[in-house]
Formats: structure tokens, sequence, C-alpha cells
């Protein structure tokens, strides 16, 4: 039977599961892998908070977990950007092998982790970065080699995906659904990573990385977040048979990728619009597999404590640690995209006013698919007008609106569409 010495950076809730599962699925594992874990050294901030784990294995000492010889695999649980990153880095350099969920440093820092570890031969393992269980990043790493993925999308944020869905289902105020969330520890006192697009932005620069083979660095990807959406913009979508997410794309198209985050509609048919609740989604598609979603949970301390023990096992196996299969060429980012878009404006109810709108799209190559008025003329004495264009050029819908005069349109609200 081989032991492996294991070393902790941080635990928190994420580490204290981890080391839960070792210790009850260590005789499990030592039957089925002939592996035995010897958690050896544990990072932590403070020596004088109560664990449920052996005061022998803390320190405060990072040098005693990253300059350890003895220490094989370095798992990461600190979180943020520094001074994570750098720990990752120089457990690399030490020749360790590292296993971390952490997408901020991992997508900030991109470059410079993998280069330490293609320089120093060391091993990179992140699953649990994207989707919790959900095993994503091993299906594109592995299973899906084969392909040349075209596009991905995916619900890649519980926490937005739970506020979008009580909207939807209950008619409710953002804000109010948002204190909810908070209430139930579904959203941080600070929501601002989950609810402007952050967290999902470094998911997706690492999901769309791997996808296309080229780095696709978090600072290109578009991000526009959630908080603007109104109830009446879920009624309207639902009118047209649309459902709302926060929706994190990716496409491939002419050498050039296109990634954005957003809020966005689906048909109501669509396999990403019943993913309720807090749950994670992945719709992949490429040219030999066609399309495919894989679902679960995408959060939580024991599903990334599943995903981490995963990769764990996975790299103490591996005699050779397979790279991220990732060109050095810049990738060209696309700075326009297509699709449908669904627009919802206050406009005046006079004659001509109509007319005007949509000599304003057609100028700039717009097309109309549907239009509904919706309610009755306002004391201001305006209409809420709503717009499902055909497919159209985003750069041509955005200057279209800021041609139509202030006093003929007001509070104009824009959410794309895919699926369609």
């Amino acid at each position: 039977m081989e032991r492996i010495a294991v070393g902790f950076l941080g635990c928190g809730n994420i580490g204290c599961g981890v080391y839960r599962l070792l210790e009850s699925f260590g005789g499990e594992l030592e039957k089925n892998e002939g592996i035995r874990f010897e958690v050896r050294r544990i990072l932590v901030r403070s020596l004088e908070k109560t664990r449920a784990i052996p005061r022998a294995l803390l320190t405060d000492r990072p040098e005693d977990v990253l300059n350890d010889p003895q220490i094989a695999l370095v798992m990461e649980f600190m979180g943020g950007e520094e001074p994570a990153a750098s720990y990752l880095v120089r457990a690399l350099q030490n020749g360790k092998t590292v296993i971390t969920a952490n997408k901020m440093a991992l997508a900030s820092h991109w470059e410079e982790i993998v280069r330490a570890a293609r320089d120093y031969q060391s091993g990179l393992y992140y699953e649990a970065s994207v989707c919790g269980a959900i095993p994503i990043i091993r299906a594109i790493n592995d299973s899906l080699q084969a392909n040349r993925i075209t596009s991905i999308m995916g619900i890649i944020n519980g926490t937005t995906n739970y506020i979008l869905s009580r909207m939807s289902r209950e008619g409710a105020a953002y804000g109010d659904v948002l204190a909810d969330a908070q209430r139930l520890g579904l959203a941080e006192p600070d929501p601002t990573a989950d609810v402007e697009g952050y967290d999902a932005a470094y998911k997706l620069s690492i999901l769309s990385t791997l996808a296309f083979h080229r780095h696709v660095p978090v600072e290109a990807i578009y991000r526009e977040g959630m908080t603007g959406v109104t109830p009446l913009d879920v009624q309207c979508g639902r009118e047209f048979g649309l459902t709302l997410k926060l929706l994190a794309v990716a496409k491939m198209e002419g050498g050039a990728v296109e990634a954005r985050v957003h809020p966005t509609f689906v048909p109501e048919d669509h396999p990403l619009a019943s993913v309720g609740e807090a749950f994670n989604a992945v719709y992949v598609s490429g040219h030999a597999c066609g399309e495919m979603m894989f679902y679960g949970r995408g959060a939580g301390d024991m599903p990334t404590a599943s995903a981490l023990v995963s990769d764990l096992i996975k790299a103490a196996k591996t005699k050779k640690h397979p790279l991220p299969a990732v060109c050095d060429e810049p990738c060209t980012m696309a700075q326009d995209w297509q699709c449908v878009h669904f627009v919802r404006m206050r406009a005046k109810d006079e004659p001509g006013a109509l007319s005007q709108v949509c000599g304003t799209f057609a100028r700039h190559g717009v097309s109309i698919a549907s239009m509904v008025q919706k309610g009755e003329r306002d004391e201001g004495g305006c209409v809420q007008l709503v717009f499902l264009t055909h497919r159209a050029s985003e750069r041509a819908v955005r200057l279209a609106l800021s041609e139509m005069a202030r006093d003929l349109v007001s509070k104009v609200s824009v959410i794309r569409v895919e699926g369609r």
C-alpha cells in the first residue's frame, strides 16, 4: 500500500469537508485504490480557532506546507486571488502536485500557474474550480478530446440561478429574493461577485480556455450583472415563451472567441430553462458529439469536497501529469456578436413614435420579429413596448438605441436571447 503525505493550504468549510471525506472513506480508498492519504500539515490563519481537527496538524507558517519535502500533494482551500495564487506557484515550483478549487486565482494567473506546472513537471488539478461536483473539466479534457467544441452555455453560479428561479416563479422583486437568499446562506453578505457576474466570468475563462485551446483572459470576457433585471422583464419574457437565466456563453466562430456573461433568455423548452434553484448546468456543442448537458450541484462544501478528493485520487495515481492542451498563440476575441435581442422600452404614445423606433432599428439592419404593447398609457403619456428581434448584431442594436431621441424613448432594457 502506498502512503502519500498531503498538505492543506487553508481549512475553511471546504477544507474541513475534504478532511472528513478522507477520514470517513480512508479505508475504502485503501481497499479500492491501494493508497493511504495522510494529512501532514494544515495552514490556517489562527491557531486559536476551535476545529474538529487535531491541533498538532495545524500551522500558521506557509513554508511548513510549501517547503516540506515529505508533502507530495498540496490542496488549496484559501480562496481569493492572493496569497493563494503565489502559494500555488511556489508549491508547483517545489515539485508538488496542486489540487485547487480556486477559480479566481486560477483564471487571474492562468499563464503563470500553468507555466510553473510545465517548467517544474508538477501536477495541476482543478476540477472543483468550475461547477463543484459536476465533472465538466474532466469531460472537456478527456471524454471530448475528439471533438471540436463550438459553443458552451452554462448556468455556473447557483446564487443567481436561485434568485432568477424565484423571480420567475413568484414574480418577486430582485431585492426581496436576494435578501431571502442571504438569510438562507445562499448569497454572501456582499453578493457582488455573484450578482455582477464576476464569479461566472472566472469560471467561463477556465472553461473556454480548455474548450477552444486558447487562453481566454478573464478581463476579455464581456460581463453584465443582473441587478437591473425587473419582474416586468421576467414576465414579458415568459409571454414570449422565454425563461431568464444568468448565462456564461462562449463560442468559437471564424477563429475568434466570443465570451460573455449576462442575463439571458432561453426558450422555455431548452434544457437550461428547467435548471432551477441553486443547481448548475453546462450545455456543450461539439462537431462530433452534438449537444449535451452536464447538470448537478455546482457549489456547497461537500459537492466541492467530492470533486477535490476525486482530483486527489487521480493525481496520486498519475505518473506523468497532463497539462492543459492550450496553445501559446494569442486568442482573438470577437468584438461583436449576433443573437436575438429582447428590448423593452418606455415610449411616447403618439402618432409616428412607433414608426420612428422601427425605422431607427431598420437603418441599422435590426429586423423586428415580434412586438407587443404592455399595459395602458401612463401619466407621462408613455406606454411599454417590448420587441423581439431576429438575429442581429449587438453593436447594431446598441447603436440604434443610442440614436433614439430621449424625449421619445426611455428606460430601455436589453436582454440577449440564446438557443433559438
